[in-house]
């Protein structure tokens, strides 16, 4: 199960009370800082755009592909490990804004860890170290260490023996540097 805070609204749907749980300057500033990164292609500016201004808790060597698209609201609740790689046009959410509440939720990535492109990571997962996300799957859960999720329902591809077996196997891997 997601770790989440549930906070109940009345009347309009939760989106309506946007500005009463979040600064309307804050989602402005965010906005423009993760319009700026979605399109940068230097790595090292991104990250240091989202350490600087977001307040995110990012690794050394963490890459963001294109167009990857943080929670605008809550994108503090973020954290990537070390030597990750987010995938293009990936979507990671701490928040869900629903018709009687709105729910609010840290993410934790992992060191080491690859998410495909075109993912969705909803808020209150946790993705352990060297997990593989595989294109397009919607984390709705917690993911193991060194497993392979996929899919959406996501479901559990690999599990970590099974990623270590596939590693020791492979002939591109276990070969010497040139």
């Amino acid at each position: 199960m997601r770790k989440t805070e549930r906070y109940r609204v009345h009347g309009p749907n939760s989106l309506w009370h946007v500005y009463q749980t979040v600064p309307f300057w804050k989602v402005i500033r965010n906005f423009i800082v993760i319009q700026l990164a979605r399109y940068t292609p230097f790595l090292q500016v991104k990250n240091s755009l989202y350490r600087t201004f977001l307040n995110m808790k990012v690794g050394n060597q963490t890459a963001f592909g294109l167009m990857v698209m943080l929670d605008i609201f809550f994108p503090e609740k973020i954290k990537v490990g070390t030597n990750s790689v987010i995938g293009y046009n990936t979507t990671i959410l701490a928040h869900e804004y629903l018709i009687k509440e709105y729910r609010i939720g840290d993410v934790t990535i992992g060191n080491e860890v690859m998410i495909g492109a075109n993912c969705t990571i909803l808020p209150g997962v946790i993705i352990g170290d060297g997990a593989v996300v595989a294109a397009g799957t919607v984390v709705y859960k917690d993911v193991e260490a060194g497993t392979f999720v996929a899919g959406n329902p996501m479901r559990l591809v690999y599990d970590r023996e099974q990623m270590q077996e596939r590693e020791l196997k492979d002939p591109f891997l276990t070969k010497a540097d040139e």
